[in-house]
């Protein structure tokens, strides 16, 4: 065995010596105490007498641990069982890590007092790190990470050395102790990195969850259904079997994290033997639209079902019905769509609020008027969001209000009406006019980019070419 070049055996004595192994375990130990003890940030207390003590194990292991033969009695486990008990008699400081999730009631004040600071500390910290963000936008769930010295023996917070807030993906502020022991407060972001991503795949279930299952982000996907919903109606036109493509940008972080999804250049969809494609342009004036192969504005002026969950069910369609509160037959003059408690209301298309106030039997009310000829109302919100008040000009798809069941209603539902000329009209049948097409040198710069597209992600376009492209 090699390890016998290095160590000879006294068979016939072991049971009264131990190898040169202890004498190295010896000498590491002493070592750990000596730097120990020449630590600054550590306090100790030794005797003369126990330093006496140690320099002699010292000497002794100095002088033989060259010697491959050294052996040692085994009374020297007793040495080494007091060195470490004075190891753990010096050690009375040590780092500890710790990640910290926010919870509901948290504020930074109580996080920093919970990890063992006093007030004076904790209040200097906050002020200081207030100049970079603010701590009451601490969000439940989101992680911070701190880095403590504790008292080994009390284990009571010595000092905070750090703290790591992450208020955004790639963003970091971080508070250090520096060598005077004042706080100091630092922002660090990343260089993001911008890159475009394709997807394609088979519509089974939803298109939400189809999508998902290929890996396009949430916000990619909610947008991607609002591009459609002025032409798509998801519930009745998609069934299983469909297809979706879709080319979208990312903003990463250089490890790859995302940060942002961006916006969405292309967005197709293959329902049975139709196919809907769209591109994302932006005009010499700005003026962001979505556009077919040809040039022709998809967007149109108003949304059918204005609303986040597109696959609300019709609980009451135009026209006349038995109220189920009244008992009487009366005419329904707008389309009910149930819907969850809370699901996002969307303005119908760009205008002006009009109203937005409890409205009788409306509950929670707004009527927006887009131009001189339309105008939407949306009855029984649970609550109006943020900002949405009389005068206030609003663009469609904005979030107006909440889902609820106020004033006479049966369950959370929207009551969604299009006022034509002052007459309410049927919002599943009005003809909404396009939006303006593309000519000129926007339509030839409109068609090049659609050119570079199709080049880019010619192997995504070859499997979906077959089918008709819809032009509406």
């Amino acid at each position: 065995m090699q390890f016998n070049k290095f160590f000879k055996f006294d068979i016939k004595h072991k049971h009264k010596q131990k190898v040169i192994t202890v004498g190295y375990a010896l000498a590491v130990t002493f070592a750990f105490v000596l730097s120990l003890t020449n630590n600054s940030a550590v306090e100790a207390s030794v005797s003369p007498e126990e330093n006496l003590e140690y320099l002699m194990i010292e000497n002794n292991v100095v002088n033989n641990i060259s010697n491959p033969g050294t052996i040692y009695p085994e009374d020297s486990i007793d040495n080494i069982k007091s060195l470490f008990s004075m190891v753990n008699s010096l050690v009375k400081e040590k780092d500890f890590a710790k990640e910290i999730t926010v919870e509901k009631g948290d504020t930074l004040i109580s996080i920093l007092s919970n990890l063992g600071l006093d007030r004076e500390s904790a209040n200097d910290i906050f002020y200081k790190l207030k100049k970079h963000y603010d701590p009451r936008d601490l969000k439940v769930g989101q992680k911070l990470f701190a880095n403590t010295v504790i008292n080994t023996q009390t284990q009571q917070t010595v000092r905070l050395n750090n703290l790591l807030i992450e208020p955004a993906a790639g963003e970091r502020i971080i508070v250090s102790l520096d060598e005077n022991g004042e706080y100091q407060v630092n922002k660090e972001k990343d260089e993001l990195i911008e890159e475009v991503n394709a997807a394609t795949g088979s519509i089974n279930g939803t298109l939400g969850g189809s999508m998902k299952n290929k890996g396009v982000p949430t916000r990619i996907i909610n947008n991607f259904i609002r591009i459609f919903a002025y032409s798509v109606d998801f519930r009745r036109d998609v069934h299983k079997g469909d297809k979706f493509e879709v080319i979208y940008e990312n903003q990463i972080t250089p490890d790859g994290k995302i940060v942002k999804s961006g916006n969405i250049l292309y967005a197709g969809l293959i329902l049975r033997k139709d196919k809907i494609a769209l591109y994302r342009f932006e005009n010499k004036n700005g003026d962001v639209g979505y556009y077919t192969e040809k040039g022709l504005a998809m967007k149109r002026m108003l949304d059918r079902k204005p609303m986040a969950f597109k696959n609300a069910r019709i609980s009451s369609p135009f026209g006349k019905r038995y109220h189920p509160i009244l008992k009487q037959t009366k005419i329904h003059w707008g389309v009910d769509y149930a819907a969850p408690k809370g699901t996002a209301i969307f303005a119908g298309g760009d205008g002006v609020i009009q109203v937005a106030k409890y409205n009788g039997s409306y509950g929670n009310y707004i009527k927006i008027r887009h131009n001189s000829e339309f105008s939407t109302a949306y009855g029984h919100m649970q609550r109006f969001a943020r900002g949405i008040r009389p005068g206030v000009r609003v663009k469609q798809g904005q979030v107006i209000g909440y889902v609820g069941s106020t004033g006479r209603s049966t369950g959370p539902h929207l009551h969604y009406e299009v006022i034509q000329n002052g007459r309410r009209v049927n919002p599943r049948t009005i003809k909404a006019s396009a939006g303006e097409n593309l000519s000129g040198r926007n339509l030839q710069n409109f068609k090049k980019m659609v050119a570079d597209v199709k080049t880019s992600y010619k192997t995504m376009f070859a499997q979906t070419e077959s089918p008709k492209v819809a032009q509406k």
